[in-house]
């Protein structure tokens, strides 16, 4: 039997087909013939490699959490922030800036996450009494807090598309310069496009970290006495 003179790819050209002891006299076709169909790679949103993440400087001794050069250049002034109000009485750790309906949703698993590795944090559901004006206990809650912390979801980019409450906790907070945005379920670049002056500060993202992850990240970055860990 005569054997195929072609790579696995197929022939080049008609004529090499024509040429072909075993494919002459068989129907012509152009281009590659592929043997087997192609399969676009898969990406998994975290990735496990460790390589290039090191600990931070606040980071405490048997801390087991890890972060990327550019976590550490984002960090690095917040936590020189913080340290400035670390001797402040009654200050919260965090300040969490929401999307009103992500209250029952991300917002409050962030919020118990990090009140389970000790970390304290202002937070609307909690905090603001019925009948409370929401507006001054907002203010109140920037004042006394060390740093602010925004969930950017895609409700929340709603929100501040339509200039509602979230707007204007993120304007205290960007003139406090005491922000670090948490990217949830969405990406930097629609963050740019609702909010440039947002989007322009590097922070967080559930694309490579769990919640969990970030969670203790924030807790070193307010609490550095503290040692927190993740499984």
């Amino acid at each position: 039997m005569a054997r195929c003179t072609a790579p696995v790819n197929g022939h080049r050209s008609a004529s090499a087909r024509a040429k072909c002891p075993a494919c002459g006299g068989r129907s012509r076709s152009y281009g590659y013939s592929y043997s087997q169909p192609y399969s676009s790679p898969t990406y998994s949103p975290r990735s496990s490699n460790n390589s290039g993440k090191r600990k931070a400087s606040w980071s405490s001794s048997g801390s087991t959490v890890l972060y990327t050069p550019a976590e550490i250049r984002t960090l690095t002034p917040v936590r020189k922030n913080v340290e400035e109000r670390l001797e402040k009485p009654d200050l919260r750790d965090i300040f969490l800036c929401h999307a009103w309906d992500d209250r029952k949703g991300s917002a409050k698993e962030l919020h118990d996450l990090l009140e389970s590795k000790g970390v304290s944090v202002w937070f609307s559901e909690k905090d603001v009494a019925l009948g409370s004006p929401l507006m001054r206990e907002i203010d109140k809650g920037l004042i006394k807090s060390k740093v602010g912390i925004v969930l950017v979801t895609p409700l929340f980019l709603k929100r501040i598309e339509g200039s509602g409450i979230a707007d204007k906790e993120l304007s205290a907070l960007l003139a406090r310069d005491l922000i670090v945005p948490i990217v949830h379920n969405t990406t930097y670049e629609n963050l740019r496009d609702a909010s440039p002056l947002l989007g322009s500060r590097s922070g967080l993202s559930t694309v490579e970290d769990s919640m969990e992850e970030i969670a203790s990240k924030l807790a070193e970055l307010v609490t550095p006495e503290t040692i927190v860990s993740y499984q």
